[in-house]
């Protein structure tokens, strides 16, 4: 295995002499062994080697006895550990999502805001295996070529060293270093569509070919080689079309099929949105017919037959759709020409402070409350907000309209939001929701760079 990740991590260049390096380490066999095998080259490329372990708060007593195997391995190996507790469970109802989709999100928000202040990059233990199971899960929801191109090795500051390693020779090299694991039971279950996979598809599809894994490894890469070409023709293609008001339909309508698909993405993927196959179909029809459509939330396509644009209604409101900061407690953050500081202090401050500093209260949130994905922002379509001490949850739309507040102090108006859930909005104040109970013990103040809280 030390050999086939070592050929890997020169292959994708994914390490260089003096790196940072955050594992994601679970305590399961798979990043025992990258965590292992990261700190025997440690010393000959000089790294500094930390890990990270999240307790989803899933499995009870079994979580808790990972997270303490986790600190033993790490000090075993001498290796720093960061460790963060998480309910996924509530966290999944809140946002509408899976317990498996919202774990990962979790993951890598966690790994992400670690490496961000180490200045490090990113492992995790996804192998040759899991590969092959994340390929036959696009394959099973009618995934194009992205969906074959599988777990990227390296993707931004993130790197994979495992996945050209199978999960068999994991297990032999943990066998021959005496490394320990521990075994996640809910990889045992078949509630999750991958486990399923691994337990009930792969073993048929080994049957047929042994070397399944190798087989889908080779799929990925000459598949990425594939997407990278037509995604940057599409680029050039976008490049070529440009106007000033949209992208000229003459350069899009003589496109390969392909290319001006991914073109569409590229498009959207600047108001952050993921087209389906639907949407691609539509905007082709506007392309060649002219027309417009909503694709999501507000965000629109249109053509007149000669320009194509996709537009958040107003380029005003265009402009201020893309912009958005994450919360960076202690960091003084400028957006919309604003500048904002979360100062993060304890109850006690809290208290003696509230008593000198007027509106301290309504613009000071409970922190441990607070969800782990959020942004500082300008009004989006859906966003709702539940107004301090009114036992209501309304729409900004709804709340701006009462309020009557013009168009333009609306789109103005800084918030702190998760999703569409509005935390805290310049000027109004904390959500009722995230407001300081008896039980706070750790509270947000949100105030001007000045040190004036924002009026």
């Amino acid at each position: 295995m030390k050999n086939k990740a070592y050929k890997t991590v020169k292959k994708y260049n994914m390490i260089t002499k003096g790196d940072r390096i955050i594992v994601g380490l679970s305590g399961g066999a798979d990043s025992c062994a990258l965590l292992h095998f990261l700190v025997s080259i440690r010393k000959d490329l000089n790294l500094d080697i930390y890990a990270c372990h999240i307790n989803h708060g899933i499995r009870g007593i079994e979580a808790d006895n990972d997270e303490r195997f986790t600190e033993s391995f790490c000090s075993l190996l001498g290796v720093k550990l960061f460790t963060l507790h998480a309910d996924v469970i509530n966290e999944a109802k809140k946002r509408g999502i899976s317990t498996e989709l919202c774990g990962r999100e979790i993951r890598y928000d966690f790994f992400k805001c670690k490496s961000r202040e180490l200045n490090a990059k990113i492992a995790t233990a996804h192998t040759a295996s899991d590969n092959v199971e994340t390929v036959l899960f696009n394959l099973t929801r009618g995934s194009g070529i992205q969906g074959l191109c599988g777990i990227p090795p390296v993707r931004e500051n993130i790197i994979r060293p495992l996945i050209e390693v199978s999960r068999d020779d994991i297990e032999q090299y943990c066998a021959e270093n005496k490394i320990e694991y521990v075994t996640d039971s809910t990889n045992l279950t078949r509630e999750y569509t991958r486990n399923k996979l691994r337990l009930d598809v792969v073993p048929i599809l080994k049957e047929i070919n042994p070397s399944l894994e190798r087989t889908i490894c080779g799929l990925s890469e000459r598949s990425r080689q594939t997407y990278s070409y037509i995604r940057n023709t599409a680029a050039l293609l976008l490049s070529d079309a440009k106007k000033d008001n949209g992208y000229a339909v003459e350069k899009l309508m003589g496109s390969d099929e392909a290319v001006f698909s991914e073109a569409i993405r590229i498009i959207c993927a600047e108001y952050h949105i993921i087209p389906e196959a639907r949407h691609i179909e539509l905007i082709r029809k506007i392309v060649y017919n002219g027309g417009a459509l909503e694709i999501k939330h507000g965000i629109f396509a249109a053509s007149d037959k000669k320009i194509f644009s996709v537009y958040c209604r107003t380029d005003k409101q265009k402009e201020k759709c893309d912009e958005q900061i994450a919360l960076q407690p202690g960091k003084i953050l400028t957006i919309n020409n604003k500048k904002i500081n979360a100062v993060l202090i304890n109850i006690d401050e809290f208290n003696n402070r509230k008593k000198i500093e007027k509106n301290l209260f309504d613009n000071s949130l409970d922190y441990d409350t607070i969800p782990l994905l959020n942004v500082f922002r300008t009004r989006r379509p859906g966003d709702f907000f539940s107004p301090l001490r009114r036992n209501v949850t309304k729409t900004l739309k709804k709340l701006f309209t009462e309020m009557k507040l013009s168009p333009e102090k609306r789109d103005e108006l800084i918030l702190l939001a998760s999703e569409s859930d509005v935390l805290w909005i310049e000027g109004i104040g904390v959500s009722d929701k995230y407001k300081i109970t008896p039980d706070t013990r750790r509270v947000l103040v949100i105030k001007e760079s000045s040190g004036d809280i924002l009026k």
